[in-house]
């Protein structure tokens, strides 16, 4: 039976045109499945699906969603992490794990990622923190010039933050990539607007809250919150974390963005 599915140029670009057009009559599709972005079930059959590919250097893996969950799209991602993304989808907290920032060059520092409920106004907002575990350098070079992560990251389109009380602007382009309620990836724009590629990508998922994921799903949306290393930590607790944000915000440490919540 033909499926209602939504199968994006760039999707089609990578399978070919007779695996799509498989797809769409019904021959390699499920009629039922997991949605990958919010965890309920859908049916292909019944409502509009997304089509997204995972495309690392040696394997690729397609992945259904709600249409209204996201976009039909390719994302790019390391081998290593598309294979963490099987083992969720066939298959701590949600801070901590950290990996090597992409389009940063960084002397040998990673970025952590702790993920909380931040409350602005009267609202609980689904946030990440990053920081990274060391000093960033600008690409090219030496280092010679210090920690340059904020700086490179308002150039990218983040915004300083300097009292917690606004919800920071959406950066176009930039988004969070949940997988079966699990943390994949921050994406940012790819080279020359191509796929956008991993700017800091999860060693393994991991995992958040059901609150968190919950605010995440309702609102689509993500705060990402920056500071340099040393100006937040690691807090074992949302207030704490609150605080130590507060006080990065008052010393000029803290940069943010909105970015729309993607999946798999």
């Amino acid at each position: 039976m033909p499926r209602m599915l939504d199968v994006s140029e760039d999707v089609r670009a990578e399978i070919g045109d007779a695996e799509a057009d498989r797809l769409l009559v019904g021959d390699n599709a499920p009629g039922s499945y997991d949605c990958t972005s919010c965890r309920t079930p859908g049916d292909s059959e019944q409502e509009r699906t997304s089509t997204v590919l995972f495309v690392g250097d040696e394997t690729a893996v397609l992945a259904f969603a709600h249409a209204t969950c996201i976009p039909s799209q390719v994302v790019q991602v390391a081998e290593e992490q598309l294979q963490g993304a099987v083992r969720s989808i066939t298959g701590n907290n949600g801070s901590g794990d950290a990996a090597q920032p992409q389009g940063l060059t960084t002397e040998q520092a990673v970025l952590g990622i702790t993920s909380g409920l931040v409350l602005i106004g009267d609202e609980l907002h689904p946030a990440l923190v990053v920081e990274p575990t060391g000093a960033i350098a600008r690409p090219g070079t030496d280092g010679s010039r210090g920690d340059e992560f904020l700086q490179l990251l308002l150039e990218q389109g983040f915004h300083p933050v300097h009292r917690m009380d606004q919800v920071p602007a959406m950066l176009h382009g930039w988004s969070i990539l949940l997988a079966v309620g699990q943390l994949h990836a921050v994406l940012q724009p790819g080279i020359g607007g191509g796929a956008p590629v991993a700017w800091w990508q999860a060693h393994a998922p991991l995992q958040v809250t059901e609150g968190w994921r919950t605010a995440a799903n309702k609102s689509r949306t993500v705060l990402v919150f920056a500071a340099p290393a040393g100006a937040i930590g690691q807090q074992p607790r949302e207030d704490l974390l609150r605080d130590a944000l507060d006080r990065a915000a008052a010393g000029g440490l803290l940069v943010a963005a909105a970015m729309p919540l993607a999946g798999t």
